[in-house]
């Protein structure tokens, strides 16, 4: 099947983390750390059987959070409080990217499984947080998370957005089904950095993208300003 354009994109929808920002800075690694940290010491349980539960709820429940809400019924505002409590040091300002997004034609959303404030943070940051109408978050999402269809349609819901008239963009590529699924037209925004994630791992042994992978790029403001060019995105492989 031809590959979905943006002639009628009139929302652009982003992801945040290791997609508004580059995975090579590494923040996420921060995040998970704290993560780690804050079951052991709200269980009372070592660091390393922790962390085992940590990846644990990640596969099963599709975040960390959602686990430790279903399982141990914990609130969730001090863990998100908690792990978004980083060094931003490492996150540059990126003008180009906050030029591209700026000349977008349309509304633009951030659409993030993390909190608001933390997304406030980063994008502030960067440099483009002014440019963004709003921002969903998981407490938005009543902590139903990406990847999970209901999550989506919350979404599509509380901005009055039409899917078949959107854009997403994501690092991870099981985000990505959804988007697919509703008629938006979905960008993976994958890395050359190489960190410790199976999805990571999974992506550089593909021959091709997967069907509901539209356009890929490890660029993304050189992606947007191709596009703003009238330049045909490139080849998905």
């Amino acid at each position: 099947m031809p590959r979905r354009g943006f002639a009628r994109t009139q929302t652009w929808v982003f992801d945040l983390d290791n997609t508004l920002y580059p995975a090579d800075c590494n923040l996420f690694a921060q995040v998970d750390q704290r993560m780690g940290e804050f079951i052991a010491r709200y269980l009372g349980v070592p660091f390393e059987y922790a962390r085992h539960l940590q990846k644990t709820y990640y596969r099963q429940f599709g975040t960390t959070l959602s686990g430790l809400m279903q399982v141990h019924r914990m609130d969730p505002k001090a863990f998100l409080d908690y792990v978004h409590d980083i060094d931003l040091s490492v996150v540059a300002e990126h003008p180009e990217l906050a030029q591209a997004i700026a000349e977008l034609p349309g509304r633009k959303l951030i659409f993030t499984n993390g909190s608001r404030a933390h997304a406030e943070r980063v994008a502030g940051k960067i440099g483009v947080l002014h440019l963004f109408e709003g921002i969903f978050d998981i407490v938005d999402a009543a902590y139903v998370p990406k990847p999970t269809p209901a999550c989506y349609d919350q979404f599509l819901q509380a901005h009055g957005v039409e899917a078949k008239t959107a854009a997403m963009f994501e690092d991870m590529p099981h985000n990505l089904e959804a988007p697919h699924a509703l008629g938006m037209t979905t960008v993976l925004v994958r890395s050359q950095f190489s960190y410790d994630h199976p999805v990571q791992k999974a992506i550089r042994g593909w021959r091709e993208p997967p069907a509901h992978v539209h356009h890929m790029t490890d660029d993304l403001a050189a992606f947007l300003a191709a596009f703003l060019a009238g330049v045909p995105p490139p080849s998905r492989a």
